[in-house]
């Protein structure tokens, strides 16, 4: 088991709450858990950390919105993201946690900006992107390359997703079968990296019922909350742990 102090064991169960609210709804959320665990654990060791979390909020996710999933958005992107999570694995075979950092910095604040400018001009920004192969094969690619090197391919996929113009529970049914599928592909890679071993599983384990918890209690209060408000909270506070994870 980690040994960590009682302040790390409330922000990492904090995080696993966060994970239940992420698969129920407020994918912004995403982002902040990907940063805040890379200040309590190495950066590389913290994403074969989450993985499993993901999987857990995943299956939940599938199982209450298991209706609602729009199959042929998804068909269409898997060639494209498993090239992205292969590509993802040399990258994270090469470097260190040191140098993971920034790039991890970088790719959240530049998810940071994609969300920021989809909600600065709203259904302008969504036809402004093309709807053509190409795009699709684009964010299959990238979505499986942000996805395997740390997790945070939530951005990525929310705007493929509104391009499609899918109303909130196909947005939201659709989204949980996508990363349930790419999240059991990467377990493998992560395996044969080292980022998954059975301490970090059985610490896992510990925070399975925290991510419940926080999935059931998003479903009951998720409409309840200001969600603009609550969002640019979390993008501000989420864009200063990236600046520090980048300097």
């Amino acid at each position: 088991m980690f040994e960590l102090s009682v302040l790390q064991w409330i922000a990492v169960i904090l995080c696993a709450i966060c994970i239940g609210f992420i698969k129920t709804g407020i994918s912004s959320l995403g982002i902040l858990v990907v940063t805040a665990l890379m200040f309590i654990f190495p950066a590389k060791e913290s994403v074969g950390i989450l993985l499993p979390l993901l999987i857990v909020g995943d299956i939940f996710a599938v199982i209450y919105y298991r209706r609602s999933v729009v199959w042929k958005y998804l068909v269409s992107l898997v060639p494209w993201v498993l090239i992205g999570i292969i590509g993802g694995y040399f990258v994270l075979n090469q470097v260190d946690s040191d140098q993971l950092k920034p790039m991890i910095g970088v790719l959240v604040l530049a998810l940071i900006i994609l969300q920021i400018s989809r909600e600065r001009f709203g259904e302008a920004f969504n036809e402004a992107l093309p709807k053509a192969t190409w795009f699709t094969i684009l964010i299959g690619v990238l979505a499986g390359f942000t996805t395997m090197i740390g997790n945070a391919s939530g951005g990525v996929m929310a705007i493929y997703l509104l391009v499609k113009g899918l109303p909130k529970q196909e947005f939201i049914g659709t989204g949980a079968w996508f990363f349930l599928f790419v999240n059991v592909i990467k377990v493998p890679f992560y395996i044969q990296l080292d980022l998954i071993t059975l301490e970090s599983v059985t610490f896992n384990a510990w925070l399975a019922p925290a991510i419940i918890i926080g999935a059931m209690i998003g479903v009951k209060i998720l409409p309840k909350i200001p969600q603009r408000t609550f969002q640019v909270l979390i993008l501000a506070f989420t864009a200063l742990g990236a600046i520090r994870l980048l300097f």
